[in-house]
């Protein structure tokens, strides 16, 4: 069997998403009570206008997320259940986690690793901005941030063609 960089990175980002799916999953209960009491704003759709995002040369979307305010560089992974950031990522958005946020475990190709649950305040690429967005702050190896369905799943509509993704608030 031979394996190349390309299909290695591919294999583990759909590890690390089908792991991340399930920590969520693992976690429903909880965060179910606690959306009972969250206010209907949590859930408020999408707005503004389409946005496009090219299919690069890797063979990958990636898009200029604005995410409080300040650009993030995220790949567009409709396998992830959540925006995942990277440390420097979240660092940069001001995120000032402590060893006890990363109170969760998600599994990858290069075992456990802990996360910390996060709610960033608003997510846009171009003008499809989403608010109160759930996101997982990954502490070791993930190599960047994914633009998970926390954000793609308040879309009313994103379709995929060989050239390119688009997201519809």
């Amino acid at each position: 069997m031979r394996f190349d960089l390309s299909s290695l990175g591919v294999m583990t980002l759909a590890v690390a998403s089908a792991l991340t799916t399930a920590w969520w999953l693992n976690h429903a209960d909880a965060r179910g009570q606690a959306h009972a009491a969250v206010p209907a704003a949590v859930h408020a759709p999408a707005r503004g206008g389409p946005a496009q995002v090219l299919k690069a040369a890797d063979g990958h979307y990636w898009a200029d997320a604005l995410i409080d305010g300040k650009a993030v560089r995220v790949m567009v992974d409709t396998g992830a259940s959540v925006v995942a950031l990277t440390p420097a990522d979240a660092a940069r958005l001001g995120l000032r986690l402590k060893a006890d946020d990363f109170s969760g475990t998600v599994i990858t190709a290069s075992g456990p690793v802990r996360a910390a649950p996060v709610e960033l305040g608003a997510v846009a690429v171009a003008g499809a901005r989403v608010e109160r967005v759930e996101a997982l702050v990954v502490e070791h190896g993930l190599p960047h941030s994914l633009l998970g369905m926390s954000y793609l799943g308040r879309l009313s509509s994103f379709s995929a063609t060989p050239a390119e993704i688009t997201l519809r608030p």
